[in-house]
């Protein structure tokens, strides 16, 4: 697919939020006709973009190319040994996928922020701000919900379409970090696009040099979208 009289603005540069020693800039997608489409998105996830809310983005720096986007091979992938102990210690731990946004899901957000990045960019969280970056106006997002009996202790916002789910963000409990609920989330989305007879899990970018991106390198085998093509990387060490 390739989409007709599609236009992109660039971003003025700003301060990266993964390498302090560099500048950012973002090439964000303007649809044809101005409104975006899932069956656009689809296509524009397959050369590299995201979004975040609404606007639908790439990384488009002129002096660094560290943000690579990675996909997991879903039907491929098998649980390392180190995983596979994280799945046991959240066995009891049951799923579901659910299509509103609530109360709950914010309130447990809020909590995360406020206990595991009170230095970023979405600290102090607010109730506008997170619909804001979790709603989407023209593809409603899934989330995936974990409970340790009825306590909600993990959401993961997922995008789901026809060859692919998009890890979108998680949140957890910081109460249950010992859990390693992000790896948890990552291998039930995993397992539910094999469930869905879904190809692909994308886990947006992986950026090498920034130590709170390196657990994506975990999830194997994978591809990341590089100089343009995706190219598989590394593999799966049992």
């Amino acid at each position: 697919m390739v989409l007709s009289g599609i236009k992109f603005g660039l971003t003025q540069a700003y301060q990266c939020n993964y390498l302090s020693s560099e500048k950012e800039q973002l090439l964000v997608c303007m649809p044809p006709d101005g409104i975006m489409r899932s069956s656009y998105y689809e296509w524009l996830i397959t050369e590299g973009f995201r979004r975040s809310g609404d606007q639908v983005y790439r990384p488009h720096c002129a002096q660094c190319q560290a943000c690579k986007s990675v996909r997991v091979r879903a039907n491929e992938f098998s649980p390392s040994k180190s995983q596979r102990r994280i799945l046991n210690k959240s066995s009891h731990w049951q799923f579901q996928l659910t299509r509103q946004l609530n109360k709950q899901h914010f309130e447990l957000y809020e909590k995360y922020i406020c206990e595991r990045h009170p230095d970023g960019t979405m600290y102090p969280p607010s109730r506008e701000q997170f619909d804001q970056f979790a709603q989407c106006s023209w593809h409603a997002p899934h989330l995936l919900e974990a409970y340790d009996g009825d306590k909600l202790v993990a959401v993961a916002i997922t995008d789901v379409f026809r060859q692919a789910l998009s890890a979108l963000y998680t949140f957890f409990d910081p109460d249950y970090e010992h859990c390693s609920p992000g790896t948890v989330m990552i291998m039930q989305q995993i397992d539910f696009a094999k469930q869905m007879n879904k190809p692909y899990l994308y886990l947006g970018y992986q950026v090498d040099a920034c130590r709170k991106m390196a657990y994506k390198n975990k999830f194997h085998p994978q591809e990341q979208f590089i100089k343009g093509k995706w190219t598989l990387f590394g593999k799966n060490t049992k």
